[in-house]
């Protein structure tokens, strides 16, 4: 029997507390007395991102959700720099419960904007750590090149993502991940594929 505060039938953890955290955490987090410099740290942020990549290029999007915490938000600003996702035109601003249907609907075959599914290829580069003050979290820059193909021929989508991971369950779970395209205040086509 599933709870109220299951995350995948119920936007409990959406509340004010939540955007005046990803505020605050997603606000100067990109400090050079923050960078992590342990190769083996970065090394292993570096592969994480790598494997998320690739598993939605393959289109395994159960694994790809594994990586997520429990409660994690997916958000892709409309505006340069992200900001308050409470104020300012989000292009996509995802809990679980919203994640895991786009998933379904993926599967049923009706989701048209996917009909033939895109191929993608996903490149990661510079891949930066972060520190925070919490010692079971790391904020996590990357810059990504996205080449999708349809029948009516190829686009590219690029800009920078910053995951922020928290440590559970004696793992490393992303609980936000925000896609900060560089024309997201641009027509972008219908953005239908999991950036």
């Amino acid at each position: 029997m599933q709870t109220a505060y299951d995350p995948a039938i119920s936007s409990y953890y959406v509340n004010d507390g939540l955007y005046r955290k990803l505020v605050e955490d997603f606000t100067d987090w990109q400090r050079e007395e923050l960078v992590v410099t342990a190769p083996e740290l970065r090394d292993h942020f570096r592969l994480l991102i790598e494997r998320e990549a690739r598993l939605l290029d393959e289109l395994r999007f159960d694994d790809w959700l594994a990586m997520y915490a429990p409660e994690c938000i997916y958000w892709v600003p409309g505006t340069p720099g992200g900001g308050d996702p409470r104020r300012e035109i989000a292009i996509s601003f995802d809990d679980r419960r919203r994640l895991e249907d786009r998933i379904f609907r993926l599967r049923t075959g009706y989701a048209w904007s996917q009909a033939p599914k895109s191929r993608t290829v996903r490149l990661v580069s510079n891949v930066e750590v972060f520190a925070t003050r919490e010692g079971a979290a790391r904020m996590v820059r990357s810059n990504f090149l996205i080449s999708e193909f349809r029948v009516d021929g190829t686009r590219f989508l690029s800009g920078w993502c910053a995951h922020r991971f928290v440590h559970s369950a004696e793992r490393w779970q992303i609980q936000v991940r925000q896609v900060n395209l560089i024309d997201c205040d641009r027509n972008l086509r219908n953005p239908s594929i999991v950036l």
